[in-house]
């Protein structure tokens, strides 16, 4: 009898705590998402409207690192909200680094990685006897361009136990943040899924451990080892140099944190090597599968003798068609994410107010739909580098946007666009010259003479099925 009276109390206690939930659940959850796949609409938003679309959705990923008091020193520039703050860090980072006046610091390490990816390739292809060689392009590509990023990040001094430590953390923390949303979505999903949970909770402090002895060693030694004859300075030094406006008194202005270091040398080496690896990756792919395009690239490249060099490399109008009609039709960061508001913000996507929550909603911006829209390319889906040459659809369509029309957007458009993009372009021309002069690329035959171009979205579009690639060394260069 007692039990029969006890079960409506526990049937009641559960109903109240499941509604708790529900209400947790409404409140924790992200903001209703509004696709935007239309270039008309996107100029819009991000040239017309830029006032009412400046800042990115205050969660990038699907569960936050770091919340509370310390959120706000855990910004890095792709989150820091627009102002004064955002200002002196992007003025950091583009000034100092990504100018192109820069470019030309950075060829000594550009070209020591290609040089020791075309060496590691190289010796394959030799240890094989001279046949082909397969190899998993991500992987090859993975291991030269990450140490050129570590060491612009912080010195040529690293030393390579680090440089791979690092290297593995931040690949890690990517497939780490799209794995995420299977626990994103309520405390329940956190509790069935809590080890991951805690594993990438753990991230945050991981990237304490490895990158701030680096950072201290910087900050004792910098005076001592500053670059000589106008040398690149590490990005390291630079953010131990600049001063933000304080939290408390905008006029007056303190250094970085810990923290905030930590974040924004986090976003420097998974941004950089993770958007030039992608953009590598697919373009090889459509080399491998158009032996037609491979050829004029190397005809072009082989017209050049000596170093791939910066100035070279920027003549070669086929190759930088090539890359462009591949940023056009795979851009390395899927979707751009801007933060909806209120009504001006509402009403410049197109989204009537009426509909706006109270808490605003986020704007997607899909890059890969914008950049095939029908109206703006002939054939949208086809790879056809042609019409980024003299006379064609494309000619005079930049890696960023101009105020008047958008027909692709692989780095973004308007106020806050990657500012790597120019820098990161560059790199990919230079190494797919190199690869193109010395090897020969195809589709292993054990795959038919197939590659699968099935993209995947997450921190960066991928290749569903990593590229694997037969190479073979040109015997005609010796």
């Amino acid at each position: 009898m007692e039990l029969l009276l006890l079960v409506p109390s526990v049937l009641c206690i559960i109903t109240l705590v499941a509604a708790v939930l529900r209400r947790r659940r409404a409140s924790d959850g992200q903001q209703p998402i509004i696709e935007i796949c239309d270039p008309v609409i996107a100029r819009r938003a991000l040239m017309d409207n830029a006032d009412a679309l400046c800042n990115r959705p205050l969660n990038l990923f699907p569960v936050a690192l770091v919340s509370g008091r310390r959120r706000r020193h855990s910004d890095n520039i792709t989150s820091v909200p627009y102002g004064p703050r955002w200002r002196a860090l992007r003025c950091t980072l583009n000034a100092a680094i990504l100018h192109p006046s820069r470019l030309g610091h950075m060829e000594p390490l550009r070209l020591e990685a290609m040089d020791s990816l075309v060496a590691d390739l190289r010796a394959r292809c030799c240890r094989g006897g001279g046949e082909s060689e397969i190899v998993v392009v991500r992987d090859i590509l993975n291991a030269a361009v990450f140490p050129m990023v570590a060491r612009t990040c912080f010195g040529s001094g690293v030393d390579d136990g680090h440089v791979r430590a690092m290297r593995d953390l931040l690949q890690d923390f990517v497939l780490a943040v799209d794995g995420a949303k299977d626990f994103a979505g309520s405390k329940t999903a956190k509790l069935l899924h809590w080890r991951r949970w805690r594993r990438f909770l753990a991230f945050r402090g991981r990237q304490a451990e490895l990158f701030l002895p680096l950072i201290n060693a910087r900050r004792r030694d910098r005076h001592l080892i500053r670059p000589s004859g106008g040398g690149l300075t590490p990005y390291v030094d630079l953010l131990l140099d600049v001063r933000v406006p304080d939290d408390d008194d905008d006029a007056a202005l303190r250094p970085l944190t810990d923290d905030e270091l930590v974040s924004l040398l986090s976003e420097f080496l998974g941004a950089g090597p993770g958007t030039m690896v992608s953009s590598m990756e697919w373009t090889l792919a459509h080399l491998v599968l158009q032996p037609e395009v491979q050829t004029n690239v190397r005809r072009e490249v082989d017209a050049v003798e000596g170093a791939l060099s910066e100035t070279r490399v920027r003549q070669m109008s086929y190759l930088r068609a090539v890359v462009m009609e591949s940023l056009r039709l795979h851009p390395p960061i899927p979707i751009l994410l801007r933060d909806v508001p209120d009504q001006a913000g509402a009403a410049a996507v197109g989204c009537p107010a009426t509909v706006l929550p109270p808490e605003g909603a986020r704007a997607h911006f899909n890059l890969g739909e914008i950049g095939r829209d029908k109206n703006s390319w002939t054939d949208p889906d086809v790879f056809r580098p042609e019409r980024f040459l003299a006379g064609g659809e494309g000619e005079g369509v930049g890696l960023v946007p101009g105020p008047k029309e958008i027909k692709m957007m692989p780095f973004g458009a308007g106020r806050r666009a990657c500012p790597g993009g120019g820098l990161a372009t560059m790199h990919v021309r230079s190494f797919v010259a190199a690869l193109v002069r010395e090897f020969e690329w195809a589709p292993p035959r054990s795959s038919g003479g197939g590659v699968d171009l099935t993209e995947v979205d997450g921190f960066f579009k991928v290749m569903k099925t990593p590229l694997r690639a037969a190479v073979t060394l040109r015997r005609q260069r010796g």
